[in-house]
């Protein structure tokens, strides 16, 4: 089942997302199953227990570029990508695309056209995949480069949701945006006081919540009221390694090499390793 969801989810961030035909669909879902669609491709994933982590698929192993003529552009081809992160994490696709519109230049920026980072992140202590410098607060500064966006979404999905400044925002509903975007500004997200009006005008003008109430419509309220996982970090000891850390926390090497995008196992003292697991039911 697993092998057969992520191949629905390989093809539909690394074909659906060169799609250009905006489209929002309900799709009902049984008692306790939740269903995927993934628009424009014609393909819909296998239904899988709510309870199951949602991975990215592999990393393409190439820089991919997205050439975006507008953010009517941008929007048609991210909004999957926000939406998958919405179910993974519970923040508003609205508020992921109107971040992203809003700190890349739709996608047009100079950071974001040479890293394919779309949220300004840094690369911090710990960071082991590959960068690129621009001057941003300071002249040459370190940015975390991917090779496709949807591993920028991730990371900034992980950011809001391993940090406990944020954590009042996921007491939030989950179609609030006005409400998550003046939660944002008064967590110190960001130092522009425009900041949340800015990104209420960006999904009022291009209506994103739909992409929030499609997604809604799937059952979310339901699987995050669960709490089913929870995001944190661990911060790298003498003696630690991968395997002992993955059977610390019950989960696998893999998902924590996926989340910090190491590209082996190699881990450093005082370095900061996201994590995440399935709460004990």
């Amino acid at each position: 089942m697993i092998t057969r969801f992520l191949g629905s989810i390989a093809i539909l961030f690394l074909v659906g997302c060169g799609a250009k035909k905006r489209t929002a669909r309900t799709v009902k879902q049984e008692p306790g199953k939740k269903v995927v669609y993934t628009p424009n491709t014609g393909i819909e994933s296998t239904k899988f227990n709510t309870s199951e982590l949602y991975p990215l698929p592999a990393d393409p192993g190439f820089f991919k570029k997205f050439p975006i003529a507008s953010t009517q552009d941008y929007i048609e081809e991210f909004a999957q990508i926000a939406q998958y992160e919405m179910r993974a994490f519970g923040i508003p696709a609205s508020i992921t695309l109107a971040q992203g519109i809003l700190e890349s230049g739709s996608g047009r920026g100079e950071l974001t056209q040479k890293t394919n980072n779309h949220f300004g992140i840094k690369c911090h202590s710990g960071w082991q995949g590959d960068y690129d410098f621009h001057d941003d607060d300071a002249k040459g500064e370190c940015f975390r480069k991917y090779n496709h966006p949807m591993f920028s979404f991730r990371d900034h999905s992980i950011f809001l949701a391993s940090r406990s400044r944020y954590r009042f925002l996921f007491n939030y509903r989950r179609d609030d945006y006005k409400k998550w975007a003046y939660g944002l500004k008064k967590a110190g997200y960001a130092t522009d006081k425009k900041y949340p009006q800015k990104l209420i005008a960006l999904i009022d003008r291009y209506n994103l919540d739909e992409f929030d109430e499609a997604v809604m419509d799937e059952g979310l309220e339901t699987v995050r009221k669960t709490k089913d996982y929870e995001v944190f970090t661990h911060v790298v000891k003498k003696g630690d390694t991968l395997y002992g850390i993955s059977k610390k926390y019950a989960v696998s090497v893999q998902e924590i090499m996926q989340l910090n995008n190491l590209k082996n196992t190699n881990i450093a003292i005082g370095q900061v390793l996201n994590l995440r697991k399935v709460k004990s039911k």
